[in-house]
């Protein structure tokens, strides 16, 4: 029988885990291209053929998802894949327009045909946007089965932009891992709070190899917490799924893919930032979970802000740095740096725009809702450097700092810097406690 030519449309994550888990020894496909989008410079690659398997051993190559239309034509392609995330219905299907019109099926793999089984107990903490509160839900977690002495293995949606072989498999323990590993901004965002607590963090490339070695980790393993990347869903079966919503963007729980596969699937909704959005907005999240998941456990929280140096930002003109993948495709305005500039009586929140430079030059133009809010872009070293020089030629008395990281310790900032740091705290019960207990108990973990 002939093989379907295969193309996966991805942006260097869920693409390559399809294509590990569906179709890497499956005989009736022959994955011709992937595409890639969202992140840059991950196009003109290849897959390389260690990571690919027998049935290529030339690897794949990776081409722009610009290309789409003509390598349908050229590789006689029968299926196109789509396989990235955090992106609108009305995108997701113009893709599928696309691929149609080129003559090639249009399919979307679902959680049974990619999903890993563990024999560790899971947790999946998933959203239904980027930047809605994933990381201090996790660690709020991660914080209570440690008050059980239990040992948390936490595996990160993966983040792979540079030498794919390298990165196959990727252990952190330590902050001198992240050095080790080359990271990228992104990856230090998502990697770091864990390490700087305690815990080890997995990522990479061929996630059934990431399971094994995470459940036989040499420090122990009881418990395993997927750390979820934009609104994807768990590439790991969960025993108990919690996903985080957003009333500073509602109604995307219900528009954008697959966050909305996320949420109902999920056993816990938690709506996020209740602090800072409005009683409308919260209403219409509440509602929206009612009518997608009305068997899910609702929790609201706050997002708790404390900053380092308060005095740095009283009655001065700031420059405030936010995450930026937030900011971009995560389609947000604000974070917590410009909700701490506000609080604190800053007396102007400074436009980045007169000073960026290079690549970050490009992102304010291409992302035109951004306000007076830099993205810390560090994908690579070029961005890194043209992060630098924008903050440094910024006109500010002070830089709010709104990163999961340091960014003092990545680039060297020539004026004053405060850091802002958030935790989630739930109102009233359940709260995760609770439910984590409950988890605990129903597994015999104690």
């Amino acid at each position: 029988m002939k093989r379907k030519n295969i193309i996966i449309i991805g942006a260097a994550g869920r693409d390559f885990h399809n294509f590990n888990t569906y179709y890497r020894d499956n005989e009736a496909y022959k994955v011709v291209a992937f595409t890639a989008t969202q992140i840059p410079d991950i196009d003109g690659r290849k897959y390389p053929s260690e990571l690919a398997g027998e049935l290529y051993p030339d690897g794949i190559p990776i081409y722009s998802q610009d290309q789409l239309p003509e390598l349908i034509k050229e590789l006689q392609v029968d299926e196109c894949v789509f396989a990235y995330s955090d992106i609108s219905y009305e995108d997701v299907m113009r893709v599928g327009a696309i691929v149609n019109a080129a003559g090639a099926n249009f399919t979307l793999l679902g959680p049974n045909s990619t999903m890993l089984k563990s024999n560790k107990p899971v947790i999946s903490v998933c959203a239904v946007r980027t930047g809605t509160g994933k990381s201090q839900t996790s660690r709020k977690i991660i914080e209570t089965l440690l008050e059980h002495d239990l040992k948390v293995i936490a595996v990160r949606h993966p983040m792979p932009y540079g030498d794919l072989n390298a990165q196959r498999v990727q252990r952190f323990a330590t902050v001198e891992d992240l050095k080790k590993h080359r990271c990228t901004i992104e990856e230090m965002e998502e990697y770091e709070p864990h390490v700087a607590r305690g815990n080890v963090v997995y990522a990479g490339v061929d996630y059934a190899d990431i399971l094994a070695a995470a459940e036989n980790d040499p420090d122990g393993c009881d418990v395993i917490l997927w750390d979820g990347g934009n609104n994807d869903f768990s590439f790991f079966e969960p025993d108990l799924a919690v996903t985080v919503l957003d009333p500073h963007r509602p109604g995307h729980e219900l528009k954008y893919y697959p966050g909305e596969v996320c949420l109902r699937t999920t056993d816990v909704a938690i709506i996020n930032k209740v602090d800072s959005a409005s009683k409308e907005a919260i209403q219409i999240v509440e509602n929206n979970i009612k009518f997608a998941s009305p068997h899910s456990t609702i929790i609201k929280a706050e997002s708790k802000i404390t900053v380092d140096h308060p005095e740095s930002i009283i009655g001065k003109r700031v420059l405030v740095v936010e995450d930026g993948p937030t900011l971009t495709h995560g389609e947000m305005k604000l974070g917590a740096g410009t909700v701490a500039a506000e609080r604190l009586g800053a007396k102007e929140i400074i436009d980045p725009r007169p000073f960026a430079v290079g690549t970050l030059t490009e992102t304010l133009n291409k992302y035109k809702h951004i306000g007076n809010v830099l993205p810390a872009m560090g994908y690579g070293e070029q961005q890194l450097k043209d992060l630098e020089k924008t903050i440094n030629k910024a006109d500010c008395d002070a830089v709010i700092i709104g990163t999961p990281i340091d960014l003092t310790r990545v680039i060297s900032i020539n004026k004053p810097c405060t850091r802002v740091h958030y935790d989630l705290a739930e109102m009233g019960s359940p709260n995760l406690k609770d439910i984590v207990t409950d988890f605990i108990q129903q597994h015999k973990l104690v």
